[in-house]
C-alpha cells in the first residue's frame, strides 16, 4: 500500500520546480490544492491560475505546470488507479478527464475547506493507525464530491434508454480507447467514420446522424478534432519525427498528415512545434 497513496506539501516537494511535467510515475492520478500565481498546459490549451484553485491530473494526459510567481502554498495527493477503485472506475469521475472540470477557481472564502481536507490526508498519512488507508479513500472521495458539486458538469454521455446516446458512447469509448500514443511503434487503427462503423456494424450513415443528434457534430468533426488535439500533443511533448507522427495517427503519407494539420490548425506543424520550442 505504500506506493498506492501518498500525500505533500507543496512548499516542501514543488518549490524547487520552475516548470515540471511529470515528477512521479506515469500511472499515478493527482488531486491538487494550491495557491499562487501558475500556468497549466495541456492538450492545446494553457489555463492561468491567479489565485487559489483545485486542479485534478490523469496520467493519460500529458501536460506541463509553470509556476510563475515564487510564493505557493498548498497540498497535493498521489495516488494509483486501484486504489481508488476501491469506490469505483477513477476515469468516470468527471474531475479526473482532464477537462474544464478538472480546473475549479477557488474563492477566499472557499480555501480553508479544502485545506483541511488535504492537511487531514497529509496528517494521517503518518500515523499508525491500522485503516488508515481506508480513511484516506474516504477523505479523498470527501475532495472529489466536494469539487463537483462546485460546477455543473455538461457534455459528459451517460448510458441511456434513447439509442443516439447509446451509440455516441461507444463512439467515443472506441476512439478513446486508442490514445494516447505513447511510443512511435503505436499506430490508431480507426481514423475515418467508415473505420468506426465497421467497427460498430452499422452504416456509417446511421453512426453519423446518431452523433449530430447528440453532439451537433459530424463523425468525420469529432475524429477530426481528437487527431488534431492528438497530434499537437505529440508535437509539444515528443521530439518525434512528422513522419513518426503521421503514421502513429494512422496517416499513410506525411504529405497526408501534414495537410490535414494545416487545414485544421491554420499553421503547419513544423510551425506549430517551433512556436511551442521558442
Amino acid at each position: 500500500m505504500l506506493f498506492d497513496f501518498c500525500t505533500f506539501d507543496i512548499c516542501l516537494h514543488l518549490l524547487s520546480y520552475k516548470h515540471f511535467t511529470k515528477i512521479f510515475p506515469a500511472n499515478l492520478w493527482y488531486p491538487l490544492k494550491i495557491t499562487g500565481h501558475n500556468k497549466l498546459h495541456y492538450a492545446d490549451k494553457c489555463i492561468e491560475i491567479t489565485e487559489s484553485a483545485l486542479v485534478f491530473t490523469n496520467p493519460m494526459i500529458p501536460y506541463k505546470w509553470e509556476r510563475i510567481s515564487e510564493k505557493q502554498t498548498g497540498y497535493f495527493c498521489i495516488f494509483t488507479e486501484p486504489f481508488f477503485n476501491h469506490f469505483d472506475n477513477v476515469k468516470d469521475y468527471p474531475v479526473f478527464q482532464f477537462t474544464d472540470a478538472s480546473i475549479i477557481p477557488l474563492a477566499p472564502h472557499e480555501v480553508p475547506e479544502y485545506n483541511e481536507l488535504f492537511l487531514r490526508m497529509f496528517t494521517e498519512i503518518q500515523s499508525d493507525y491500522i485503516y488508515k488507508y481506508d480513511l484516506l479513500r474516504n477523505i479523498l472521495m470527501e475532495v472529489v464530491h466536494a469539487a463537483q458539486k462546485r460546477q455543473p458538469i455538461t457534455g459528459r454521455l451517460y448510458p441511456g434508454s434513447n439509442a443516439s446516446e447509446r451509440l455516441a458512447l461507444s463512439f467515443y469509448e472506441l476512439l478513446e480507447r486508442q490514445f494516447p500514443i505513447e511510443l512511435t511503434y503505436q499506430s490508431i487503427k480507426l481514423n475515418s467514420p467508415s473505420a468506426f462503423a465497421g467497427q460498430l456494424n452499422i452504416h456509417v450513415n446511421h453512426l453519423n446522424k446518431a452523433l449530430k443528434e447528440i453532439t451537433g457534430k459530424t463523425t468525420s468533426q469529432l475524429i477530426n478534432e481528437r487527431l488534431l488535439q492528438e497530434a499537437r500533443i505529440l508535437l509539444r511533448s515528443t521530439n518525434w519525427t512528422i513522419a513518426e507522427i503521421a503514421w502513429s495517427l494512422g496517416f499513410e503519407e506525411p504529405n497526408h498528415f501534414s495537410g490535414f494539420f494545416k487545414s485544421n490548425a491554420n499553421i503547419t506543424a513544423k510551425s506549430f512545434r517551433q512556436l511551442e520550442i521558442d
